[in-house]
């Protein structure tokens, strides 16, 4: 079989939306998953996805619905999820036929929570998919600028480069650009990292914080990233790259990130809680930080940003104190090493 075959859309979301949305831009056809049988009939009815991003509208000729997940799998060879990563280990539960055969996508910038595994790690050990066959995209690109059709450019990963290569002719158009690495761990925690220096960010912001501190506060981010990545995974990389900094930038600044408004609202001292409940998607960056917390148990990196918002977070410590201790803590000279 060569890949990328049958695609399949994993998700509801309007990330999920968005990546249809690209895919069908090259393909001809598409199968998409969705859990919620009423949301299917829904799109049916409408021409487009009546939860997320409905300014898009779709040619319903060219998708195959499906509501059943072991039946997406089984008529479709690369398989691209998107969703929201504490749901992934349930949505994964259901499935009981092989997916060690299938290519595996992940658009999931996120971590799945009591494993601590960054996804293609996760598909790997319990369902046995090659990382050959496992592709991760990386790099700053909302959802609502998709369907604006807003330049973006993404990277692709995969330890096999020919298959990345595919996969990034698959989406790449008028308006998505692509480049492709072999960096797949460094992307990945990256991805789930700039969540919670999104909600840092957010938090600063909620504070009444300005831009100058910000940008400071951005340069010790992506040090502290790349200090963790370094200990984790210590490949030749350059954080300054889209998929590292890039990412960083577009998730800390922008009005679309769910995660800096998270975090505008802890800063506003709204409850975790409370703010999560006022959040029509899902803060990653919310998980992230207790898991990445957990696994610098191991590698006892220098995290004092991550620290910081995992107080406030988990410990309910006061977001004003431990934020204006951070600043203390902040090195406005920050060179990338």
């Amino acid at each position: 079989m060569k890949y990328p075959g049958k695609i399949a859309i994993m998700g509801s979301g309007s990330w999920a939306t968005a990546l249809a949305k690209i895919v069908l831009v090259t393909q001809q056809h598409i199968h998409w998953y969705m859990r919620r049988t009423d949301r299917i009939e829904a799109f049916r009815q409408l021409g487009h996805n009546p939860a997320y991003l409905s300014s898009i509208s779709f040619d319903l000729s060219k998708i195959t619905f499906y509501s059943d997940i072991n039946e997406v799998i089984k008529d479709s060879d690369t398989l691209i999820f998107a969703t929201p990563s504490p749901y992934l280990k349930e949505h994964l539960q259901k499935v009981s036929v092989a997916l060690c055969d299938k290519c595996i996508v992940s658009a999931i910038k996120g971590i799945v929570p009591e494993e601590n595994l960054i996804v293609s790690d996760y598909f790997s050990s319990f369902y046995h998919v090659p990382l050959e066959k496992i592709i991760v995209i990386g790099g700053p690109c909302h959802a609502e600028e998709v369907a604006l059709e807003r330049l973006s450019y993404l990277t692709i990963a995969c330890m096999d480069m020919s298959c990345a290569g595919d996969f990034a002719d698959v989406i790449s158009n008028r308006f998505i650009k692509t480049n492709i690495s072999q960096d797949i761990s460094g992307i990945e925690y990256g991805a789930v990292l700039k969540n919670v220096y999104a909600i840092a960010s957010g938090i600063f912001h909620g504070l009444k914080y300005g831009d100058n501190l910000h940008a400071v506060f951005i340069c010790n981010a992506i040090q502290e990233m790349k200090r963790f990545l370094d200990a984790v995974l210590p490949i030749n990389r350059r954080v300054t790259d889209s998929a590292y900094l890039g990412d960083l930038l577009v998730t800390s600044y922008s009005r679309f990130s769910r995660n800096r408004i998270f975090g505008t609202m802890i800063g506003k001292n709204y409850s975790v809680k409370t703010a999560q409940l006022e959040m029509e998607m899902v803060a990653e960056g919310y998980y992230a930080t207790k898991c990445i917390k957990e696994i610098n148990e191991k590698y006892k990196v220098d995290m004092p940003i991550l620290d910081t918002v995992h107080r406030v977070l988990y410990g309910k410590k006061n977001a004003d104190s431990e934020f204006m201790r951070l600043t203390e803590r902040l090195n406005p000279n920050m060179p990338i090493q």
